[in-house]
């Protein structure tokens, strides 16, 4: 009882006010501190997914050019003669392509542009909306090959339950008679009758790829636009990859004509025979930047593609950027030069 009775007497104390702004102070500052760590590792966070979109962006947009240019020139079976003049108009209506036409487009495969002016009758196509408003920061490149797959064996696009029924080609394999060494015709034609290497097959066919690259802006942003013809006329174009600001292609020149080495490059587009007749590589530059400003970031650089500059504009300073180039070789023009 005794000790219950000291138990009662001894007073029971909690926090003094002090003690409880002390405690208060502390875990205040223990917050703030982790607060901070909090936003930075989320900033940290969303500028590297920023730089990470925007090296993707930049490798895919010269990895998709790259895979269409290495396919530059390829027309199956065919090694296909020097072009003999450059097309006065490269969109020509497919229905027009007569003898001298095809010819000079097998021999020149690679056309480069400044102004979309060059390219009108390929946008007044019935599929296109209007001539696209290129941006300054572009060149436009134009591609052509025969597809890799051969018609009717299930190729993505031109299979024979839903045939493509532009402009195809075949190759003769034939030399025990004398027929053309190659027809380029509508698929729906009846004049591909060539025989294969074994005089009594019927060669196959390939449909004729043509592919325009340019700049444009899409939803907000700069963006690498394909214009691709299909059933014998160019399609809407195509957003592929958003993010890249400004594009240039420097042309080698091949002005021996005997190795397929590139003896100079061109970085104004070629115009001449001499000059698109003998394309044997490609330098493509390609700017790309992230798709949304980062705070606090001032980009204020000239950036060199190639041999040309290209200075930020005042209002797009935000933006994060970086300079992606590869060398591509035309393996087809190329290879048909080479001196064994």
């Amino acid at each position: 009882m005794r000790n219950l009775n000291l138990l009662s007497r001894i007073p029971q104390r909690g926090f003094s006010l002090i003690e409880l702004m002390i405690a208060v102070t502390i875990g205040l500052l223990i917050t703030l501190a982790l607060s901070t760590l909090y936003l930075n590792i989320t900033r940290n966070n969303s500028e590297l997914a920023k730089v990470n979109s925007q090296i993707e962006s930049g490798r895919f947009a010269l990895q998709l050019l790259e895979t269409d240019l290495v396919h530059a020139g390829f027309w199956g079976e065919l090694s296909p003669a020097a072009a003999t003049a450059v097309p006065a108009d490269p969109c020509l209506a497919v229905a027009s392509w007569d003898a001298a036409f095809k010819a000079n487009t097998l021999g020149m495969p690679v056309m480069g542009f400044a102004a979309v002016s060059s390219l009108a009758n390929c946008f007044a196509s019935p599929n296109l909306a209007s001539t696209p408003t290129v941006l300054g920061s572009s060149d436009i490149l134009m591609v052509r090959h025969a597809n890799t797959c051969v018609t009717g064996a299930g190729c993505e696009g031109d299979t024979l339950a839903n045939p493509d029924d532009g402009p195809h080609i075949q190759v003769s394999g034939c030399t025990a008679s004398i027929e053309p060494s190659f027809v380029i015709d509508s698929e729906s034609a009846a004049t591909f009758t060539l025989r294969d290497k074994n005089c009594t097959t019927i060669a196959a066919r390939r449909k004729v790829v043509t592919n325009i690259y340019y700049l444009a802006t899409s939803n907000g942003q700069p963006t690498l636009m394909r214009v691709s013809m299909i059933d014998g006329v160019y399609q809407n174009a195509q957003p592929l990859i958003e993010g890249i600001e400004a594009m240039r292609f420097e042309y080698g020149i091949d002005s021996a004509g005997n190795d397929g080495v590139p003896d100079s490059y061109l970085s104004a587009p070629p115009t001449t025979l001499a000059q698109l007749g003998n394309i044997v590589a490609v330098k493509a530059h390609v700017l790309a930047r992230s798709l949304e400003k980062s705070p606090g970031y001032t980009d204020g650089k000239t950036y060199q593609l190639g041999s040309t500059s290209y200075a930020v504009p005042p209002a797009d300073t935000g933006y994060k950027r970086h300079v992606f180039s590869t060398t591509i070789r035309l393996v087809n023009p190329s290879g048909r030069r080479e001196i064994p």
